[in-house]
């Protein structure tokens, strides 16, 4: 079977092998969100790294509990504010610092906080790893770690990566706020 790899793929490889043979003491920036659901219990994380020189960043998503077997839309967002009491709507939308319209495969997007779907196993975990080259974590118009921060919002729903302004993926079922490390 012949895999092709999307560009997400690709540089998330060659981040990754950066990340592998790179000293312990690097100049990497990091970053956490701890994903929470509505009852503040943790479901999951997301690792974010960017490393010197590089064009873009890598994520690793972990999912450990919480969230049905199947496809999940999964997205940065524009405010590092979780409230479940609203149920996650304190985040803002998504991160889309260029107005464009919602989806990876949307003629006039994506939103710079558009990502591939997440697929949760029978088990309810998942482990992704993909990188982005529309953010940062560096200072700058696409920087995650601006003023009011920003967060990461998983969906109830899979992504159609077209819809605007969120792909009809659902409710917030978890939020993390995303903070340097």
């Amino acid at each position: 079977m012949t895999r092709v790899l999307s560009y997400s793929a690709a540089l998330a490889l060659a981040v990754a092998a950066a990340c592998h043979h790179a000293p312990p003491n690097d100049n990497a920036i990091r970053a956490v969100a701890y994903l929470l659901d509505s009852a503040g219990r943790e479901v999951g994380n997301v690792r974010l790294t960017e490393q010197p020189g590089a064009s873009g960043l890598m994520y690793e998503i972990t999912i450990s509990r919480g969230a049905t077997t199947g496809q999940h839309g999964i997205h940065f967002h524009t405010v590092g504010s979780c409230d479940a009491a609203t149920q996650f709507s304190s985040a803002g939308g998504h991160f889309n610092p260029y107005a464009k319209k919602h989806g990876l495969m949307a003629p006039d997007g994506p939103h710079a906080g558009d990502l591939e779907a997440i697929t949760i196993d029978s088990f309810g975990h998942a482990t992704f790893l993909a990188g982005t080259p529309r953010v940062t974590l560096s200072p700058g118009p696409t920087s995650l770690l601006d003023a009011d921060g920003s967060s990461v919002v998983l969906h109830a729903l899979p992504d159609d990566q077209r819809t605007d302004p969120s792909g009809n993926s659902g409710a917030r079922i978890a939020c993390g706020v995303i903070t340097r490390v």
